[in-house]
């Protein structure tokens, strides 16, 4: 889903320092530990992103001056290359929610490392995921494993979206709680991700 975007003007100072060439890599901004709080930042780096609307909602809230209604919108980004991001927004407008959570999106941008860590393949190849993992939200709790060469995505439609986004070609997974639930499925295995960034960093693809 596209959107056009507007020409960025940086306010902050890591955005100055993108624009200005100061910075070689996103890379460089995710290992100095920096907040990112510009979307343009991440369209800078990555300006071909994709984006993937996982779930709309409307929601209602009974209020003072009566019933108030708002959509809650999920997207997932990626560049199908070891980048992904997760955001939820919600608005009274379905294509508002949609630009504010890919907003929110950019700005959850982590880097994935892949690999081949799977003992039935060992090809060294950066198709799957390099250790098994987990990721938790609400009752929502995701186990994701590695996976020999043509496996597959062995998960849900939506964890399937997910990965793909983050360029993850094989992996097995399980799953409990309210698998049902989009939102936290989809949290749950972003969860995982970024939990996999976390115990490898190092020579990863």
């Amino acid at each position: 889903m596209a959107y056009e975007q507007e020409e960025w003007i940086p306010l902050t100072g890591l955005g100055k320092e993108v624009l200005a060439g100061e910075i070689a890599s996103f890379d460089d901004i995710l290992e100095s530990g920096r907040v990112i709080k510009e979307p343009g930042i991440v369209d800078y780096f990555f300006p071909d992103l994709d984006d993937e609307v996982l779930d709309i909602n409307m929601v209602q809230r009974m209020t003072d001056s009566g019933r108030r209604v708002k959509f809650r919108c999920v997207v997932v980004i990626g560049n199908r290359n070891g980048y992904i991001g997760y955001g939820q927004a919600k608005d009274v407008q379905v294509g508002n929610a949609i630009k504010k959570a890919i907003v929110n999106a950019k700005l959850n941008v982590i880097k994935v490392p892949r690999g081949c860590g799977s003992w039935e393949c060992g090809c060294g190849e950066g198709h799957s995921i390099p250790v098994r993992i987990e990721g938790k939200a609400g009752s929502v709790k995701i186990t994701l494993l590695p996976a020999p060469q043509g496996i597959g995505l062995v998960t849900s439609d939506i964890g399937k979206k997910v990965l793909q986004l983050a360029g993850i070609k094989d992996v097995w997974s399980s799953s409990r709680g309210q698998t049902r639930t989009t939102i936290n499925f989809a949290k749950a295995t972003f969860d995982a991700l970024k939990n996999v960034s976390l115990v490898r960093t190092g020579g990863s693809q």
